[in-house]
């Protein structure tokens, strides 16, 4: 069998917990359903998860996203406690359980602690449902340093604008080495920019901008409500956009402004985000498709220099992996996933047209080999590990579910 070599694909993106309700949140729970009333579904299935349950499904994920071509992830962590919000014994629990999941299945892990202290942007205490996610200063502090040396790249989290106040935000940054990524959801949903501009006096992003060191460090996760000051701004800063069409569009969150971004240079990668889908290249295909509704015509993420859409889409996510992730662009570059040469889809493909075909060309994963830091985790399609990672996932699913 002959095969095609790529790059891997880093996801920016993960919360390794929700991959357990995919699908199950998928019914009316309110007259104008919405991301607010998502999270009821999302809450409750949180509360459920121990530490070993959360190894179980983010083992299954991961050996999900090695498939399908991803190579490295930025595990977005906010479930740290016990679900009435007091620390486990071991306070990094939760953390070590995906450390190892990681160290179990091969992929290079980026992990995010999240810093999330509030339930709104009015400074209003964590519920009793967001308990389990709640750290102050100093115990994110504590903890984060107490990660450090443990086989995977560390960065921070600060789970959004209305869970994390100003001055700990500033706090954390401070605190923090120079070097580590920092993540942070922003302005995902319309209300979330109403919320800011009442409460803060300034939209989502340009209050970031205007208040925190915005550089290549950053990666601001959907960042889709932005106007055309803070287009070209966030561009100009260097920052990189998670953007995660699937779950957004799950979400019914809107459209990023790819096109305009884009054509000021700006930096983004992709993330699987909820794990409704773990495919890098239906992410890719549908952040191109999205665009060719929004503006109603065809091939728009491409430009004079490239006008291979595909190719343009996988040098940009290839472009803003390190900055993103922390890992090197040496270290990332050696990561390779091979493609079936002999799959239909790529019957006749040209060095010109590979990416288009493999991106544009249907649902089939055509991924054959997947090495990650110079060990083969996925062979003829399977994981090297695949099937007690499936049973152990599947047994945990059963009490989840019950």
């Amino acid at each position: 069998m002959s095969t095609i070599s790529q790059r891997g694909i880093a996801n920016l993106h993960s919360h390794a917990f929700q991959r357990a309700m995919a699908g199950l949140a998928e019914r009316r729970l309110h007259p104008t359903d919405s991301f607010w009333t998502w999270r009821e579904t999302m809450y409750h299935m949180a509360s459920r998860f121990t530490p070993e349950d959360l190894h179980a499904v983010a083992s299954q994920l991961y050996v999900e996203m090695l498939r399908a071509g991803y190579t490295t992830v930025c595990e977005f962590h906010y479930v740290h406690h016990r679900p009435d919000g007091r620390p486990y014994a071991n306070s990094l629990a939760m953390s070590e359980a995906l450390l190892q999941a990681a160290q179990d299945t091969g992929i290079r892990l980026t992990l995010l602690p999240v810093l999330y202290m509030t339930a709104g942007m009015d400074g209003a205490p964590l519920s009793e449902r967001q308990r389990r996610f709640g750290h102050t200063t100093e115990s994110y502090l504590r903890d984060w340093f107490a990660l450090q040396g443990r086989g995977a790249q560390l960065g921070c989290a600060f789970h959004s604008l209305r869970a994390v106040p100003a001055n700990a935000m500033r706090d954390i940054y401070e605190a923090l080495p120079a070097t580590a990524p920092l993540h942070i959801h922003i302005a995902e949903q319309a209300a979330e920019v109403d919320s800011a501009m009442q409460h803060l006096g300034a939209r989502p992003v340009r209050w970031l901008l205007d208040q925190m060191p915005v550089d290549s460090r950053w990666t601001l996760v959907h960042a889709t409500h932005l106007d055309e000051g803070e287009i070209r701004d966030l561009a100009a800063s260097r920052a990189t956009v998670a953007i995660c069409p699937t779950t957004e569009a799950n979400l019914g969150d809107g459209i990023f402004a790819a096109a305009e971004y884009f054509e000021q240079g700006g930096r983004w990668g992709i993330g699987s985000d909820s794990h409704i889908s773990v495919s890098p290249i239906e992410e890719l295909r549908w952040l191109e498709y999205a665009q060719r509704l929004t503006k109603q015509r065809r091939t728009v993420l491409c430009s004079d220099a490239e006008p291979r859409n595909a190719q343009l889409l996988l040098q940009g996510v290839a472009e803003s992996a390190a900055t993103a992730t922390g890992y090197t662009e040496h270290e990332l570059a050696a990561d390779t996933v091979e493609l079936d040469g002999d799959s239909a889809i790529l019957t006749g493909a040209t060095a010109q047209d590979l990416a288009q075909r493999w991106v544009f060309s249907g649902n089939a994963n055509i991924v054959r080999h997947v090495t990650v830091n110079g060990t083969r985790v996925i062979e003829e399609g399977r994981h090297l590990r695949g099937e007690p990672i499936l049973a152990a996932y599947r047994q945990v699913m059963q009490r989840l579910l019950a």
